[in-house]
């Protein structure tokens, strides 16, 4: 989506009077949600502006709450749209084939239920008011995976792992669920059981996804928030289904309705209403599933050539954040609590789903930062057939978000590996990968006065006051762009120096990110397309080509469908922002972070090709960044008030007036030079910002930003690994780490004597230095008879040698006794 602003600004300007012209322009915004032509405006930037058509807010939707699971049946309402007059319906459309039934309350506030989904990301709905004739209200809905809400918005099982093994050995007993009564405001509910399943031969085009409701547990009981039941066995037409969740909705509603107001539980493994069989014997039934899951894998295509290899260390999986991302379910942030991988500290899984197949990579790390193999341990990451956030377009199988993972990675996983002994089998199609084709991403950034640092190094400043490509690449059409404006002395002048305020991107076809300042202050504001995002309820978002994370209310991460990563955050009285971009952009960059080949010597590289020196003065550097101002076509900023549009679209996107302070402009006296130094210590980053803001906090965020650049660089330092080593067959190995350097050891059990070396060693080139070696049956034992019947011939052969020797002597004797 190529935005080009400036012909809708130039025309917005020729018909409207100015800053000082307020809303009420003629004309609707019916049917133009969006538009940026016509008297007045529809487009997001009309309220900075003050261009808006009157009836804007009545047909551009902002709505409360703005998202919630893709299970639906969440409520919510139409902000500022009053209706008052007749309705023959209310009737809401999602992705206009999905239709649900609003209404219009006491208050003549208008209301949606949100429907089931199979995919997550933002939804585009109208409204009809007339019963379906015309749909002229447009809004959007932010769908979002059921374990990345918020719990007050889901039903809760108690002890949910007593659910899931309820008919093995030992768990029996009662179940019970809660939940939030204020999220479902009736005075009976019924709680249903929902199954899902994938039918049709996979990959093709009949394989399908489909929620199905399947029984009641409780009809027309009291809405107490709690509920408790002894589970019986399901009717054999039902035991089909080995996944689903509970939904609780008001009893109003008849059997199974669908997209109605309700809470769902986690979808979960639904040991608890299968058969009698699976009661007497839960581990032969298990074991069956496990052997006919196996069958199943076995004809389907191989998934794993097109996973990319896991990072080497937990260091380089949490730095390379552009390809993978903390996985929810074992974060070294909260706690470690790692249900499916004991031992583990930490996993990560792959951003992005693979291409063809639409899979995903999982990698877990012990606390010393080691990776944890299947090879070693049942507790090592596992690769998924589907991937856990799903993959676009979603909705078919195997792209439908969790749910396409429970079916072929989660619900085998219980019955090979829970359920039944046979967890070899699931580990044997679920290997782990190693690291040995791994890559580290290159990093470049950007913070400070602002201060640079190259993909391939080259370090300078350039403090420039406009808006200027930072990179740009021809491997993919991503853009990043950056604005800088002046900071402020501490007495309020203004400072020879500026520092980031905006940073845009864009990929290809992808949605337009802008994270900025807001308003001059030091609180980040995120822009999606031009339209400002609220974080109070969702901090992870699916777009169009991106993904969008706020783990803090100051840093912002973006995850491009490429691999490549931007990292944005407030850092002082300005924006820091990081890039990573894999390899395969080697010879694709250009832009004031540099050319990416390994040779700094072209990092200073103009649009017209020309090479600068590394050596060039602060003036010639400054001359490079303001050849790489933007243009107003290929600007992806957002001008949503008018000192931007007279700054930025009026003005020059390079401002040729602003004069910086160079290095060599300025001196300090004795005492300040022993402040900053004690300050800033050796970083010149650190000193150049004092010098040119007069401030000692600014500096000090700059030191801190480039400190924080220069763990990432030796974070993601390559590093070389050997693979993983097989112990000896009837043997055992020590050590678990195969990096340069790592020694492993064997042994063998009893009963078997080790044939070949005790250890082998990770070497630099990728080698182990010794082959893995046998452990042979009986030698033990033969050598040890051998050394005792060895041992005890040869103190034979000595008694032997000093008898015949005691008998010579005494004949020797008895002859020299008879002599005269």
């Amino acid at each position: 989506m190529k935005l080009a602003l400036l012909p809708w600004i130039l025309m917005l300007l020729s018909t409207i009077p100015g800053p000082g012209f307020t809303a009420g322009a003629q004309g609707s915004c019916s049917l133009r949600c969006g538009a940026q032509d016509g008297l007045c405006s529809c487009h997001p930037t009309c309220s900075g502006l003050r261009t808006c058509c009157e009836d804007f807010l009545d047909y551009c939707l902002e709505i409360s709450p703005s998202s919630g699971s893709m299970m639906g049946g969440k409520d919510f309402v139409v902000q500022h749209l009053k209706w008052t007059g007749p309705t023959d319906g209310v009737i809401c459309r999602f992705k206009e084939s999905i239709q649900t039934l609003g209404y219009v309350d006491s208050f003549y506030q208008v209301h949606c239920i949100s429907p089931l989904l199979y995919e997550s990301g933002y939804i585009p709905f109208t409204i009809s008011m007339d019963n379906g004739r015309s749909f002229p209200h447009t809004g959007t809905w932010l769908a979002a995976h059921p374990y990345k809400v918020s719990e007050s918005e889901k039903s809760q099982l108690v002890n949910e792992t007593h659910w899931q093994y309820y008919g093995t050995s030992d768990t029996r007993g009662n179940l019970s669920l809660t939940w939030d009564t204020s999220a479902l405001p009736t005075p009976a509910v019924t709680i249903e059981l929902w199954g899902y399943e994938e039918t049709g031969k996979p990959y093709s085009g009949n394989w399908t996804a489909k929620w199905s409701y399947l029984y009641p547990l409780a009809t027309n009981i009291p809405n107490t928030g709690f509920f408790t039941f002894t589970p019986k066995p399901a009717s054999p037409q039902y035991q089909r289904w080995k996944v689903g969740a509970l939904r609780i909705s008001s009893s109003r509603n008849y059997p199974g309705e669908t997209d109605v107001r309700a809470l769902w539980t986690n979808d979960h493994a639904l040991a608890w209403h299968l058969g009698d069989d699976f009661r007497a014997d839960s581990v032969a039934w298990a074991r069956a599933q496990c052997l006919a899951w196996e069958a199943l894998e076995d004809q389907l295509p191989n998934f794993l050539t097109e996973l990319p290899d896991c990072p080497c260390t937990l260091a380089q999986a949490r730095a390379d954040s552009g390809r993978f991302f903390t996985d929810y379910g074992c974060d070294i942030e909260h706690g470690s609590v790692c249900t499916y991988h004991p031992g583990a500290v930490h996993c990560v899984r792959s951003v992005q789903a693979s291409p063809r197949y639409g899979s995903g990579q999982q990698c877990c790390y012990t606390a010393a930062g080691t990776q944890l193999l299947t090879s070693d341990s049942t507790s090592g990451s596992t690769p998924d057939r589907g991937h856990d956030w799903g993959a676009p377009p979603y909705r078919t199988p195997p792209r439908v978000p969790g749910m396409s993972h429970w079916l072929y990675d989660v619900i085998s996983f219980y019955y090979c590996c829970l359920w039944a002994p046979e967890c070899p089998r699931y580990m044997k199609r679920r290997p782990s990968s190693d690291c040995r084709n791994y890559r580290p991403p290159r990093l470049a950034s950007a913070f400070g006065d602002p201060h640079f640092v190259t993909f391939d190094g080259t370090s300078f400043s350039f403090s420039g006051n406009g808006e200027y490509v930072l990179l740009e690449t021809t491997l993919s059409d991503l853009r990043v762009q950056g604005r800088a404006q002046p900071g402020r002395m501490p007495n309020g002048t203004q400072a020879r120096g500026t520092g980031l305020t905006a940073v845009a991107v864009q990929e290809d076809n992808s949605d337009v990110i802008e994270v900025r300042l807001a308003g001059g202050s030091q609180v980040l504001e995120v822009l999606l397309n031009q339209k400002a995002l609220s974080f109070t309820e969702q901090n992870w978002m699916d777009l169009k080509g991106m993904f969008l994370s706020v783990a803090a209310q100051d840093k912002v991460s973006i995850m491009l469908s490429s691999g490549a990563g931007l990292e944005v955050g407030v850092q002082g009285p300005f924006l820091s922002v990081s890039i990573l971009l894999p390899e395969k952009f080697l010879t694709h960059t250009r832009g004031l972070l540099g050319t990416l080949n390994n040779n700094p010597r072209d990092d200073f590289t103009l649009r017209n090709g020309q090479v600068l020196p590394l050596n060039a003065s602060a003036q010639q550097v400054f001359q490079f960044g303001a050849d790489w101002a933007v243009s107003n076509t290929s600007s992806l900023f957002t001008y949503d008030s008018w000192p931007l549009v007279y700054q930025f679209v009026y003005g020059p996107k390079h401002n040729p007036n602003f004069k910086p302070l160079f290095p060599d402009e300025t001196t300090l006296s004795p005492s300040e030079t022993e402040d900053v130094v004690r300050l800033c210590e050796s970083d010149r980053f650190c000193i150049l910002d004092v010098m040119s803001t007069g401030s000692p906090s600014v500096g000090n965020a700059t030191r801190i930003a480039h400190q924080l650049h220069q763990h990432r660089l030796k974070s993601l330092q390559p590093v070389v690994s050997c693979g993983w080593l097989p112990p000896p067959a009837n043997g055992h190995k020590e050590g678990l780490r195969y990096l340069e350097g790592s020694i492993v050891r064997f042994s063998c059990n009893n009963g078997y004597s080790l044939v070949g070396p005790e250890s082998s060693t990770c070497q630099a080139d990728g080698k182990w230095s010794m082959p893995t070696p046998e452990c042979q049956p009986g030698r033990r034992y033969t050598v040890l008879l051998s050394i005792i019947f060895g041992g005890l011939a040869i103190v034979a052969l000595i008694s032997i040698i000093y008898m015949m020797l005691h008998r010579r002597r005494k004949s020797n004797m008895t002859m020299w006794s008879s002599q005269p």
